[in-house]
């Protein structure tokens, strides 16, 4: 007896928690998915023509100062050894220095990050608030007028580009029709974006009114299919109360696929601050991206995109544990 149920001890504890095997199969994943990118940045970025050491001193440079700065830069190194100099530096706090204004590459992105970071989530909580809303209530209102006018704006504003939508609330509320917002984001060096909050009205609108529609129709098909099923249809014959029905047995059956478009939208929201981030002027990871590129700063460039695939791994990992967590009959051990 005792022999029989050894091997079977193990294999109960693999099966007790989906979640942690969940999060550990997705964190080594996203290690091997960081790894490939920092390979493909780095190897895009060093095939870039020119040379950062001219880049920085200019072609009426000495070949001696020339020299002495490829050695500081370690661009006198193989590829191989650039690239571990470059890693080693990301772990142990230095990702370099700007090759424009020579400041630390961590100094100079932190306050974007922190910057865009705001931003995104703020525009991620009201969208998804917004459209999960807007999505259960046309859901509920079914081939009614308010389903047919929320389907069609939908379909209106996804066909157009961010840029579009910033330019026309910035016609509507800052410069023609209307003056009660700033036209343009800018904050003062050294500040945040919490500290000046009008100035992320606008880029946050035009993030919210981009990303609503996709999450309001995946909420509103995914309500709809709960609305017409089995069991919401047994929970109405025994007399339980329509708000009950609705919020107890529908919405939640309903959430777990909409969770799934949120995180998506939070993913796209990582690349959509850049061009509505260059519109406004803010003072984000994105414009510091359009700035580097133009620049050619390699440093910054490199550090920036890690930053972006590594928020792509953490939201990946999120939204499937949330998902998870959503669906009862999932998180089960089987």
């Amino acid at each position: 007896m005792a022999v029989a149920a050894a091997p079977a001890q193990p294999a109960a504890a693999a099966r007790a928690h989906p979640v942690a095997r969940l999060i550990r199969r997705r964190l080594a994943i996203g290690v091997v998915t960081l790894f490939l990118v920092s390979v493909v940045v780095f190897l895009a970025t060093e095939v870039l023509p020119g040379n950062a050491a001219y880049a920085i001193l200019g072609h009426n440079a000495t070949p001696v100062r020339v020299r002495a700065l490829e050695v500081a830069l370690h661009l006198n190194r193989g590829v191989l050894g650039q690239y571990w100099s470059w890693v080693s530096g990301l772990f142990t706090g230095n990702p370099g220095h700007s090759l424009v204004n020579g400041q630390p590459v961590w100094g100079y992105v932190e306050p974007r990050i922190i910057n865009s970071a705001v931003l995104v989530f703020v525009v991620g909580a009201i969208g998804a608030l917004a459209g999960v809303a807007l999505g259960a209530v046309a859901a509920l209102r079914k081939d009614g007028w308010l389903d047919h006018v929320t389907s069609v704006i939908a379909l209106a504003v996804t066909s157009l580009p961010e840029f579009v939508v910033a330019i026309a609330l910035v016609i509507v509320l800052s410069t023609v029709i209307w003056h009660v917002l700033p036209a343009v984001s800018l904050l003062a060096p050294g500040s945040y974006a919490w500290s000046q909050p009008e100035l992320l009205v606008l880029p946050a609108a035009t993030l919210v009114i981009v990303i609503v529609p996709y999450i309001l129709r995946m909420m509103r098909a995914a309500m709809v299919e709960a609305l017409e099923s089995d069991y919401v249809e047994m929970a109405r014959l025994k007399g339980v109360p329509e708000w009950r029905v609705v919020l107890v047995h529908a919405l939640p059956n309903a959430i777990a696929p909409t969770i799934q478009v949120i995180g998506l939208n939070f993913l796209y929201l990582a690349g959509g601050v850049v061009v509505v981030e260059y519109v406004f002027n803010f003072p984000g990871i994105g414009q510091g991206l359009v700035s580097a590129v133009s620049d050619r700063d390699i440093p910054v460039i490199q550090f920036i995109v890690l930053v972006l695939a590594a928020f792509y791994v953490v939201m990946n990992i999120i939204t499937d544990v949330i998902a998870l967590l959503a669906t009862p009959r999932r998180r089960i051990a089987r």
